[in-house]
């Protein structure tokens, strides 16, 4: 067996140590060289590209009309607070039908029945409970001289007004959105290609694409509480409701690279 003195021993160890950190050196250079290439290829690749926004906006007509009423009432017990919603839902849809509206243009949104609780006092009172109905009548714009007649066969029924808006049925409002996602988009082509002819370039493939925003709304044209008390107003509201035109916008971000 050989021996080595202490001397030996140290010296190999500082040799180890220095193959480690030399090691050690190697990879953090290896690591930082490549994470530079890949920065300097990604902003050559950036620096070769154009991100534009495409804007478009369209006037859209609104082809319907929708009234939504609201009924609520009261009862000792759930089933006699719902009866009396019921009665008042029935003579609201005798009353439409009346009118010239047909029975396929009348819903119910959605109905409720709970315990009516208040507080009085800082005390929590539970009164009976509270039946609630929201009816939709939607009917063509086509028609809206109908809807000063709507809204009186509403009060008289015993149903509130809520909201009357103007709106766009689901196919017109495909052509619309097709149509202005489609004029965003030549809006977006058009000025990468001003950007590229300022800097004497030509735009080539197209890298990304966006929709940022579709924006269309139901136009509300009156909105109350749907309290009966509000029915004078609502009726005023209708007496001089028309359909106009509304704005609905497309925006569209298109990155290209250039040619």
């Amino acid at each position: 067996m050989v021996k080595r003195d202490k001397k030996e021993d140290v010296n190999m160890k500082k040799d180890n140590n220095a193959i480690v950190v030399t090691s050690i050196i190697a990879g953090v250079v290896l690591v930082v060289a490549l994470v530079a290439l890949f920065v300097v290829n990604g902003n050559s690749n950036m620096s070769n590209t154009v991100t534009v926004q495409g804007i478009s906006t369209i006037k859209a007509m609104p082809d319907r009309v929708s009234v939504y009423f609201n009924i609520q009432t009261n009862g000792t017990t759930s089933k006699e607070a719902s009866d009396k919603n019921s009665e008042i839902y029935n003579s609201l849809e005798i009353a439409l039908l009346l009118k010239g509206f047909d029975r396929k243009e009348i819903g119910t949104e959605n109905f409720n029945v709970y315990p009516n609780v208040y507080y009085d006092d800082g005390r929590q009172v539970t009164e009976g409970f509270i039946a609630s109905r929201t009816v939709k009548l939607e009917f063509s714009s086509e028609d809206s001289t109908k809807l000063t007649s709507a809204v009186d066969a509403g009060i008289n029924a015993g149903a509130g007004i809520s909201y009357i808006n103007f709106e766009l049925s689901s196919d017109i409002q495909s052509e619309y959105k097709a149509k202005a996602l489609e004029e965003a988009s030549k809006d977006a082509r058009i000025k990468a290609d001003s950007v590229a002819s300022g800097f004497g370039k030509r735009i080539g493939r197209l890298v990304s694409v966006s929709v940022d925003e579709y924006n269309y709304m139901p136009w509300v044209m009156y909105s109350g509480t749907g309290s009966l008390d509000m029915g004078a107003e609502a009726r005023i509201a209708a007496e001089n409701i028309r359909p106009t035109t509304q704005d609905i916008t497309a925006i569209v971000s298109a990155t290209y690279k250039f040619a």
